[in-house]
């Protein structure tokens, strides 16, 4: 009996490697501010889960698509005058009943939105950890390639122009790899978690962290908590998976803004 036979070390595989793909780019939501371009993206995957039951290929493949198409969306429409904010509500909330009302009308085809909205992570194979693992490399590796250009064009884009750095293209690198977080994290914790997953840890390692390299391997540390202690947790409790994941890592959230608030008590 191999390590993959056990449906238990798949599912906490595959909640490692979602956690370490989405931990760096996690940080760049938060410093961007960019929480409702996550949802957006993230809750038009639901099209692509319809249309890859409607043309019958894997499910990974339309969620990457249908992803990707929002958040590139997204990216060209913010410099058009319109009001970001009221612009990502609108598209993430249309995106996601489109996406329903898409599926149901798929005749033919067993669809359990559960799975899709919340996650499956005890359902994962070994071609789903191969897919989740594969995309955690390529995430880690746009990442690691375009660090500097990115953190330059998030922190200062006045800096960035004059470094010859294009901070919309450095947008379109983020764009990718949202969008493939996106599609590895659908299977884990679900359409509707999934940006929790990447802001949650972040935000907890933001107390701990003096240099941004430094906040982006803490997150990696808890999103890995996150996702080990959840699996433990919903199996001992008999409680959802993805949602104790989250759930572990808002526990997380709350230790490490206590932690920093007496830190900044006893400095006083």
């Amino acid at each position: 009996m191999t390590l993959l036979d056990s449906f238990l070390a798949r599912a906490t595989l595959a909640g490692i490697g979602t956690a370490l793909a989405a931990a760096p780019l996690g940080c760049f939501i938060v410093w961007r501010r960019m929480a409702y371009f996550g949802d957006a993206t993230a809750h038009a995957s639901i099209l692509g889960v319809a249309l890859a039951l409607a043309l019958d290929v894997p499910v990974f493949g339309g969620v990457l698509l249908a992803a990707l198409a929002m958040a590139t969306l997204v990216s060209v429409l913010a410099g058009r005058g319109f009001a970001m904010d009221t612009l990502l509500g609108v598209m993430a909330h249309s995106s996601l009943a489109f996406g329903l009302v898409a599926v149901s009308f798929l005749d033919g085809v067993r669809v359990d939105l559960s799975a899709y909205l919340f996650g499956d992570i005890l359902a994962v194979g070994r071609v789903d950890i191969a897919l989740i693992w594969g995309g955690a490399v390529l995430v880690l590796a746009l990442i690691w390639w375009r660090w500097s250009a990115i953190l330059t064009a998030t922190l200062n884009p006045d800096l960035a122009h004059a470094a010859g750095i294009d901070p919309r293209r450095e947008q379109l690198v983020l764009t990718l790899a949202l969008a493939i977080v996106v599609a590895v994290a659908i299977k884990v914790v679900g359409i509707l978690l999934i940006v929790a997953l990447l802001l949650v840890p972040a935000a907890a390692a933001r107390p701990f962290a003096r240099t941004p390299e430094g906040m982006a391997i803490v997150a990696a540390g808890i999103g890995v908590v996150s996702a080990a202690g959840g699996m433990q947790f919903a199996y001992i409790l008999d409680t959802p998976t993805g949602p104790t994941i989250v759930c572990v890592a808002a526990i997380l959230f709350l230790i490490s803004g206590t932690l920093d608030a007496l830190r900044r008590r006893l400095l006083r």
